[in-house]
């Protein structure tokens, strides 16, 4: 709802969706690509992209691993897709929870965000927002971008858990977009979003 009240005098735009899962549900962007946005779509999950290569045609799809080198991990698929990570760690935690089971583990490629974007971006445009939900890695694949290069108006992210600002300013995705020279805009219950101070 922020992001919409954010945008809602602009012009069609660009966004960059990392973690984009599904391209109706839960998502950040469907929203805007029904008013005449386009955009990147990442998501790491094996045939994610089929859906959105049918429903948001307009759109750039990819099917990638985000991290911040080019290597290889281990990519963790749960029940519910919403739920997948790279984050082992992560992934230990939900099993823990009777509730989350986990229908396989693959070894996957991964890329940086920078390439990707380098790979896929349009010359003519720039980037409106980045959202990133990526279950546990989304420090992972800001540090991957070029942030001289790729730029977004606002950043959006998880911040699950951090109530407090005592607990935003201590994290370290907090601490990375501020050296970025990016500010808190806008927080909700489990969303954090960044404004770059750079653009006015």
């Amino acid at each position: 709802m922020l992001l919409r009240k954010i945008f809602e005098n602009s012009k069609p735009g660009f966004y960059v969706d990392v973690g984009a899962h599904h391209p109706q549900k839960f998502s950040n962007t469907y929203y805007f690509y029904k008013r005449n946005w386009i955009g990147i779509n990442i998501d790491a999950a094996p045939g994610s992209m089929k859906q959105f290569n049918i429903l948001r045609k307009r759109d750039i799809n990819v099917e990638a691993a985000v991290s911040n080198e080019a290597g290889e991990l281990t990519f963790y698929m749960f029940e519910e897709p919403a739920l997948n990570t790279l984050d082992k760690d992560l992934a230990k935690q939900r099993l823990a929870e009777k509730k989350n089971k986990l229908t396989g583990e693959i070894k996957v490629q991964t890329e940086t965000l920078a390439d990707i974007l380098t790979e896929h971006m349009p010359s003519n445009r720039e980037i409106d927002f980045l959202s990133v939900d990526v279950e546990g890695f989304d420090l992972e694949v800001l540090t991957s971008n070029d942030w001289q290069k790729f730029r977004p108006k606002f950043v959006v992210v998880e911040c699950f858990g951090k109530g407090k600002f005592e607990e935003i300013i201590s994290d370290n995705t907090y601490i990375f977009l501020s050296a970025m020279n990016y500010s808190l805009y806008a927080k909700t219950i489990n969303t954090c979003i960044f404004k770059d101070n750079l653009k006015k």
